[in-house]
């Protein structure tokens, strides 16, 4: 028993280095990125972060035009679009009747197709499928760097501005009659949202990256109330997620992104039913409990 388990969840990390390295940036991108997704999901702006994470497909295409599969140059253009994206929607939704979300999604639509075309024109399918949905073999050393700075940053810059972005997400007057820094903090945050959806388009793919960051936050959220025990669940049930996925994807022989959504899908469905804060059994039972 215990040589079946070896085999099946020890083995492959180390008879293929190429998928320990793999390991290491889903690790550090379920950190960084679980932390994102928690502001985001309590921002109630999941659907934003969806939108950037196809807002940023322009910028990686153009940048693989010219430089190939240069993580560097990609992750640069990829950031690039990103934060163009943001801003956009930021001036559409000011000059016009438009929500933000309304923009968003007129907008990483249109980025998507763009991407699209870029890559197809001048790339393979495989290509495509590549930076669409990720891949293991892709993950080398240059992009543990990027990962892990991206990582530093993220844990520095939400260290710096814990305070005023949670103010900013419970009472944006507040924050606004204390200091007129209120949209710089927003603006800073949603830069550290689109580098991390960028860090983590090797491994997942842009079409998956958003979930790395949402789904572990929207688990947590169904365990706990209290922030610090939200951020520390989104964390390991990120980095559980990532760890299964690449087991899966090995065995199965299916592509890395696809695996640790679906493994982390999986987390979902039984926070759904289960978590203690608003998990459908808990719900029931604490009806039935006030009945009584």
């Amino acid at each position: 028993m215990l040589e079946l388990l070896y085999s099946l969840f020890i083995d492959p990390f180390i008879m293929l280095p190429f998928l320990k390295r793999a390991l290491v940036a889903s690790m550090m991108i379920a950190v960084s990125s679980g932390l994102v997704g928690v502001f985001l999901l309590l921002n109630r702006m999941s659907l934003v972060g969806d939108a950037l994470s196809h807002g940023v497909l322009p910028g990686i295409a153009i940048a693989f035009l010219f430089f190939g599969f240069n993580i560097y140059a990609m992750s640069f253009g990829g950031v690039i679009a990103g934060v163009s994206i943001a801003i956009v929607a930021s001036l559409i939704s000011h000059y016009t009747n438009l929500k933000e979300d309304a923009s968003f999604a007129a907008l990483y639509l249109f980025s998507l197709a763009i991407g699209v075309v870029l890559i197809m024109e001048m790339g393979s399918q495989a290509d495509l499928l590549h930076i669409l949905f990720g891949s293991v073999l892709a993950v080398d050393e240059s992009s543990l760097y990027l990962v892990w700075s991206v990582l530093v940053m993220t844990l520095m810059i939400l260290s710096l501005i814990y305070r005023p972005l949670l103010l900013y997400i419970v009472d944006p007057l507040y924050l606004a009659l204390k200091t007129k820094a209120g949209l710089f903090f927003y603006g800073l945050f949603l830069f550290l949202v689109v580098l991390n959806l960028v860090a983590s388009f090797q491994v997942l793919g842009t079409l998956m990256t958003v979930g790395m960051m949402m789904i572990p936050a929207i688990c947590a959220r169904l365990w706990s109330n209290r922030m610090e025990r939200v951020l520390l669940i989104a964390i390991i049930l990120g980095v559980l997620g990532a760890y299964l996925g690449l087991v899966a994807s090995v065995h199965y022989d299916i592509a890395s992104g696809p695996m640790i959504i679906l493994v982390l899908a999986s987390f979902y469905v039984v926070s759904l039913f289960f978590g203690f804060e608003g998990g459908i059994f808990r719900r029931k039972s604490g009806k039935i409990h006030r009945k009584a």
